[in-house]
């Protein structure tokens, strides 16, 4: 009873967290004369993937890498077909030109350098599979080159909408949101992971299937809450952006930083999940070419959370 408490605590903190995040975003993001789509793939991606970084490294150094990589992996397949799903659902998702060309192929990549890199043993005399604190070191390497694009394009990048003018925090104000934001996010997230796997364990569910489903639902709540609200304030860029930048971040940064530190052993059947991953974001590109006008529709979004949903049957019925 109590993990059920714990679970619509963390679900209210991230609600609330997610909306001070994404107003003071913009606001900061309106005053510098940055894009939303800037802040969404930095700031508020980095302070969604919280969780991730938490349960990934944690699981990581205590061995279980199952846990860690699937984490992950089912997180970055939440990202796309629920959270853009749920989003488009809200409002329809006009996509930035720069996305489509720039940031979705890059995540694109970075799913497949994470699956070569866990693969490459196939080729040599290693027995088993895994991902070397080298090959963690070659994921934060793109991830900082990742950085240093988002931070040469940010200036390019045209002025906010005008509808953005009416969203004006002081200076003082917009750290504490975003500290807040991000912090509340942090903590609500690890409350709806916790109060999760307890429930999980109590259903005798192995280690991972609670990391491709219940785990990875619980760590993309933060993305799914904070895309919702900023897709229901008319902040589409934010939305988008976050997932795409989440997906980034949660490869790149979380299984390259817990993997500098520890080598994580890779199961085969894991390539599965991450071809999902690469189909998934393949699976945006193809909507918004449908669409004729670089937007997710809402039919668009009612289509990914089903093939999440039925992702989920599978997952757990390959468990069994």
């Amino acid at each position: 009873m109590l993990n059920f408490i714990y679970l619509g605590i963390g679900l209210l903190l991230l609600i609330k967290c997610a909306d001070l995040m994404v107003a003071g975003s913009v606001s900061l993001a309106r005053k510098l004369g940055v894009s939303t789509l800037i802040i969404g793939l930095t700031v508020i991606s980095f302070g969604t993937s919280l969780p991730e970084l938490l349960v990934s490294f944690n699981a990581g150094m205590d061995g279980n890498a199952d846990f860690a990589i699937s984490n992950v992996v089912g997180s970055n397949i939440a990202n796309v077909l629920l959270v853009l799903g749920v989003a488009a659902i809200v409002r329809p998702l006009p996509v930035k030109d720069s996305t489509v060309v720039s940031e979705i192929p890059f995540s694109l990549t970075a799913a497949l350098l994470m699956g070569f890199l866990a693969n490459a043993a196939i080729f040599s005399n290693v027995p088993e599979l895994s991902i070397s604190q080298l090959d963690g070191a070659m994921l934060l390497f793109f991830f900082v080159l990742f950085l240093i694009y988002i931070f040469r394009t940010a200036g390019d990048n045209e002025v906010l909408h005008e509808e953005l003018k009416k969203v004006s925090l002081s200076r003082t104000r917009e750290f504490v949101y975003i500290g807040l934001g991000i912090a509340g996010l942090y903590v609500g997230g690890q409350l709806v992971v916790d109060s999760s796997v307890n429930v999980a364990e109590y259903l005798g569910v192995n280690d991972v299937v609670i990391g491709l489903t219940i785990v990875a639902i619980g760590t993309s709540a933060p993305e799914l809450v904070a895309s919702s609200v900023a897709a229901y304030r008319g902040y589409t860029d934010v939305a988008v952006g976050n997932v795409v930048g989440s997906n980034i971040f949660n490869i790149l940064w979380v299984i390259g930083f817990t993997a500098s530190f520890k080598e994580l052993p890779f199961e085969i059947v894991t390539n599965t999940d991450l071809v999902l991953v690469v189909a998934a974001s393949a699976l945006v590109l193809v909507a918004m070419a449908i669409s004729r006008t670089n937007s997710i529709l809402r039919w668009h979004g009612i289509l990914f959370v089903t093939l999440y949903a039925g992702y989920l049957g599978f997952t757990v019925h390959r468990a069994f």
